[in-house]
Parts: structure tokens; sequence; C-alpha cells
């Protein structure tokens, strides 16, 4: 497992945490463990509504996951001009100097399309991912730009099962709550 995939929740996880959950993995080393945010839960609140002078933009905040939930993080694609960003996959970059996002931002260089704001984080300890991975709770794939900026949130998972093809299209297309079956 490596940085840049995507975790799926499997079908019948029912922790609210994480039911119908795609994950960014944006570090997994055997040392430190997994760090990955939830691309399809966004929050009822706004970037501009959370920090003071903020410049405008519009642009939803996420559910990262539950672990330090008082924390700010940020995946773009605007690597190539915000400083101490760190490449995750093809197009998308974690993290970058927050006072020149800020000035990106009001010049417009940076636009909500470009960017995703979560509040939060999903964490590993050391071997605990693989160890869920085992026991089948994630199933991995890989990483399209489009999941993170232009996929719908309530269409990702089903979207990103279908595109692994075979039995995980079959699964794409299973109702959210098994009493509707």
């Amino acid at each position: 497992m490596h940085k840049g995939v995507v975790l799926l929740a499997e079908p019948f996880m029912m922790d609210p945490n994480f039911k119908r959950a795609v994950i960014l993995l944006t570090e997994h080393t055997s040392k430190e463990g997994a760090v990955g945010f939830i691309l399809n839960k966004p929050i009822k609140v706004k970037i501009n509504e959370l920090i003071d002078d903020f410049p405008e933009i519009e642009s939803q905040v996420y559910f990262g996951g539950p672990v330090a939930p008082e924390t700010l993080h940020y995946i773009h694609d605007v690597g190539d001009i915000l400083d101490d960003s760190v490449k995750i996959s093809r197009g998308v970059y974690w993290g970058g100097d927050f006072e020149k996002l800020k000035f990106l931002i009001d010049s417009k260089l940076v636009q909500s399309h470009n960017i995703r704001f979560f509040l939060g984080y999903s964490g590993w300890s050391p071997g605990q991912l693989m160890d869920e991975m085992e026991y089948g709770s994630w199933i991995a794939s890989h990483m399209d730009t489009n999941y993170a900026f232009k996929t719908k949130y309530n269409e990702m998972w089903s979207q990103v099962m279908r595109h692994k093809g075979g039995s995980f299209a079959v699964i794409s297309e299973m109702p959210d709550s098994a009493f509707l079956n």
C-alpha cells in the first residue's frame, strides 16, 4: 500500500465515519502508519466560515476523518505554484504554504475547483491498515484526479467501484441499505 491509493469502504461497513467512504491515502509507512482524507463526506460549512480573514472562495469543507477533527488540511491540483506542497499522485498535492495559498486564492489563481479542504483526517497506527486490508474492510483502487476535484461526492463510491470493473461493478450497484434490496 502506498500514498496516492484510494481506499473504498467495503459495502457493509457500518461505522458511520466510514460507511461508503472513499479515502485518498496521503501517507503510508511501516514505521509511522497511514494518513488519508475522506473525499466524499461534506460537512455543512464553507471554509470562509471557519477562518477569519480568509480570502473569498466558495469551497465546501469535508470531514477528513475522526482523528484530530479540529485540524484543517487540504489537497489541491496546483502543486507547481504552491510552495511546500507534497505530491500524492499525478495532479494531486497535499498541503503547502498556507499564507501563499491565501495569496493565490485572493489572486484568483486558486479557485474552488482546484482545492478541497478537510477537518480532521483518517489515521492508522503502524500495521493497522494492512490488518484491516487483510480482514476485508477496505478495497484499494487507483486514484484519478477527477475523483478529488470533479466527481460528485454522493456518486463517488459507486463510480470508483464501477471503474475497478468486474465484480466491483456489480457491487457498485448495491443499494446503500440492505433492506432496500
